[in-house]
């Protein structure tokens, strides 16, 4: 039985707050987590570079847009995070529209909170959203060297081994900001770590590519979008260009190799495929729950803040759903929105984000993302 199987048995709906907060990160004072990776290291003698054209003019695009985390960016820039705080203020009170709700209900555990306490939960979630894109790329990093050894295509290897590069400076560039900046960070969430865990765990290299390259990565771009847009802290601001550039082929790179793949698999491994896209995206929407953020902040009981982030109406989940921007036309493009009778669909439509499925596919509109493109 594979994580997904188990987590799919017990979750009785999508909001299963039981679920949700059934998992716990057990070794937050860890520095090492051990996964068993489980998949075979595939040799290929076939050399033939351009073979699969669309993925080397990707790889020839990945080795002339490499930048440098250390002359590219201005680490001398003072920033202030009060300024970015406030700056981005009008945003953040939109997206805890149903949270200051909470705050008004008998009995919440947010009723005495004031200006302050919103403030500083405004300071705690830029860190832990940093945090998490942090760790994320370190697992970018992870599965990107798996695929390196485990795909069968020389082009795929090629272009692989150019974003492992991209996923170290990623990982470098995040970490030296908390650590200067903002001086704090969160360890890895949970509901991040899982999946994470699966994508290494997973002996088929097409599933590393699905839960990192459309789901995690997928993600990961839709949300530097959207902090990009709103912070003006000009540190951090180009920092999210630089990495947006990469993440944009990173995630053209799964589509194109899983919309070929994908068309050879049998109906019951497409299936698998779609239960494995809508665990993960469960996965990551509950990640945005937040709820180390919670804790730190001295709010030991959530189940009632996560009911109201659940349950709130529709115009209040706005940005959870852009989250999810680009991850459903990707999973429209590989044929898993419709396959099955529609299994993913319905699964997509029950969390409110099947509208994003006309947008743009990643493979088509990376070259917007380039350096010197806007």
């Amino acid at each position: 039985m594979t994580a997904i199987d188990r987590d799919i048995i017990g979750r009785d709906h999508a909001n299963d707050i039981d679920a949700i907060l059934a998992m716990r990160n057990e070794d937050v004072d860890a520095s090492i987590k051990v996964v068993q990776n489980n998949a075979d290291s595939i040799f290929t003698w076939d050399y033939e570079k351009g073979s699969r054209p669309r993925l080397n003019k990707l790889y020839e695009k990945a080795k002339h847009s490499m930048w440098d985390g250390e002359t590219d960016l201005d680490w001398s820039i003072d920033v202030d995070m009060d300024k970015v705080l406030e700056d981005m203020r009008p945003v953040a009170e939109f997206q805890d529209q149903s949270l200051r709700r909470a705050a008004e209900q008998p009995g919440s555990p947010l009723k005495n909170w004031g200006d302050k306490e919103w403030f500083e939960l405004g300071r705690e979630g830029l860190t832990w959203q940093l945090s998490q894109f942090l760790h994320g790329e370190q697992g970018a990093l992870v599965a990107t060297a798996k695929i390196v050894e485990t795909v069968p295509w020389i082009d795929a290897k090629y272009y692989a081994s150019t974003q492992v590069m991209d996923e170290a400076r990623h990982v470098e560039v995040f970490a030296k900001y908390l650590d200067l900046k903002i001086q704090d960070h969160y360890p890895v969430n949970i509901h991040l770590q899982h999946l994470l865990d699966d994508v290494i765990n997973d002996s088929r290299w097409d599933m590393t590519y699905l839960g990192m390259q459309i789901m995690i990565e997928g993600l990961a771009l839709a949300a530097f979008g959207f902090l990009h847009n709103m912070t003006q802290e000009p540190l951090l601001k180009k920092l999210l260009r630089y990495v947006m550039s990469d993440e944009a082929r990173h995630v053209a790179f799964g589509v194109l190799s899983l919309q070929e793949y994908y068309q050879d698999l049998s109906l019951a491994e497409i299936q698998e495929r779609q239960e494995f896209a809508f665990e993960s995206a469960l996965r990551m929407r509950d990640r945005f729950l937040r709820q180390e953020v919670w804790h730190r902040l001295g709010v030991d009981d959530t189940r009632e803040i996560i009911k109201f982030q659940l349950e709130a109406p529709e115009e209040e989940k706005e940005f959870q759903r852009l989250l999810f921007s680009k991850i459903v036309p990707n999973c429209k493009k590989l044929g898993l929105l419709d396959a099955g009778e529609g299994w993913l669909r319905t699964k997509f439509e029950e969390i409110g984000v099947i509208q994003f499925e006309h947008l743009e596919s990643t493979d088509t509109e990376y070259a917007d993302f380039a350096l010197g493109a806007d």
